[in-house]
C-alpha cells in the first residue's frame, strides 16, 4: 500500500525554509554594497549572493531532513530531478527589485509530488508575509497576527480586471500585440510585480497576472498558492502548467480567463 505523503508536515517545513532563506536575504537587502552579477553576454539578468546564499541554505536543510528528495533551483542546478519529492527554488524573484531597493521580490518554494506541484509558498520577509497552499490545509496568507485564508475574486469581466506583470517590454513581436490587446481590454495594468502578482491574484485584490518565458522555478511554487484559494494556472493555450515555465496566466475567474485568452491566443505557443 503507498503511503500518504504527510502534506501537513512538508507544508510546515516549506516555511522553515523560507525563514531560513530570509536569514540570509533579508541582511542583504537595501545594502549599498551588494554587488550583482550578470548572467548574460548581451543584456541584464542579475544574481547576487543574496540569492546564491539563500538557495545554498535552503538546499542544507532539505539535505540534512529529506535526503532522498530532489532539488531543482535557479542557482545550483538539478539533484535528483526524477525522485518521488522535488523541491523547486527560487531564492529571490525579482533580483532586478531586490537591487532597486523595492520590496516587490519574493522566495519561491515549491515542492512536487511524481512531477505535480503540490506545496507552494511565496514569501516576502521584508514585508513579513508568507503566502503557502497545500492539500490539506489550503492556500493562506501568515504574517505576524496570524493566518488568513487566501481567496480569488471573481471580478466579473475582463473590462473590470486588475491584471499585473513584470514588464511589458519583455512581450516581443506578437507576443507584444496580444499583450497590447489584453491591457487594452482591462481596466488596470500593474507593472512590476515579478512573482508578487500571482500572490495578489490569490489573495483576490488583482485578476490576472500574466508572464512569458518563464523556466519551473517560477511558476511551481505559484500553482498550488493560486489553485488553492479557488484560481487558475494555465498556459496561454488554457492548458495546465507545471513541471516547465513559458506563457503562463493566472485568474481569479475561469470566464475572464477565458476572455483574456481570446486576446492571448494568437501568440500562444
Amino acid at each position: 500500500m503507498t503511503k500518504t505523503p504527510d502534506f501537513d508536515h512538508l507544508d510546515a517545513f516549506a516555511q522553515t525554509l523560507a525563514a531560513a532563506a530570509a536569514q540570509i536575504s533579508l541582511p542583504l537587502f537595501r545594502t549599498l554594497s551588494l554587488g550583482a552579477d550578470n548572467k548574460l553576454d548581451k543584456g541584464f539578468d542579475p544574481v547576487t549572493e543574496a540569492d546564491k546564499g539563500a538557495e545554498r541554505a535552503i538546499r542544507a536543510l532539505i539535505s540534512e531532513h529529506f535526503p532522498d528528495h530532489g532539488v531543482i533551483g535557479e542557482e545550483y542546478g538539478e539533484h535528483q530531478p526524477d525522485a518521488e519529492f522535488v523541491w523547486v527554488l527560487d531564492p529571490i524573484d525579482g533580483t532586478r527589485a531586490f537591487i532597486s531597493g523595492l520590496p516587490l521580490w519574493t522566495t519561491l518554494i515549491g515542492l512536487r509530488h511524481h512531477n505535480r506541484p503540490v506545496v507552494g509558498l511565496i514569501a516576502q520577509p521584508f514585508l513579513g508575509e508568507i503566502f503557502i497552499g497545500s492539500p490539506n490545509l489550503g492556500s493562506r496568507l501568515i504574517t505576524a497576527s496570524g493566518e488568513t485564508t487566501l481567496k480569488v475574486r471573481d471580478c466579473g469581466t475582463l473590462s473590470a480586471a486588475t491584471l499585473g506583470t513584470t514588464d511589458p517590454f519583455l512581450f516581443k513581436g506578437i507576443e507584444a500585440d496580444a499583450f497590447g490587446s489584453l491591457r487594452s481590454a482591462a481596466r488596470l495594468a500593474r507593472y512590476g510585480c515579478d512573482a508578487y502578482a500571482f500572490a495578489m491574484v490569490a489573495q483576490g485584490t488583482m485578476d490576472i497576472a500574466l508572464e512569458t518565458g518563464l523556466m519551473a522555478w517560477d511558476i511551481d511554487a505559484i500553482i498550488p498558492v493560486i489553485e488553492n484559494a479557488g484560481g487558475t494556472v494555465t498556459n496561454w493555450h488554457g492548458k495546465p502548467v507545471g513541471g516547465y515555465g513559458g506563457q503562463v496566466i493566472a485568474s481569479g475567474s475561469t470566464a475572464v480567463r477565458n476572455e483574456a485568452l481570446g486576446h492571448l491566443g494568437r501568440a500562444a505557443t
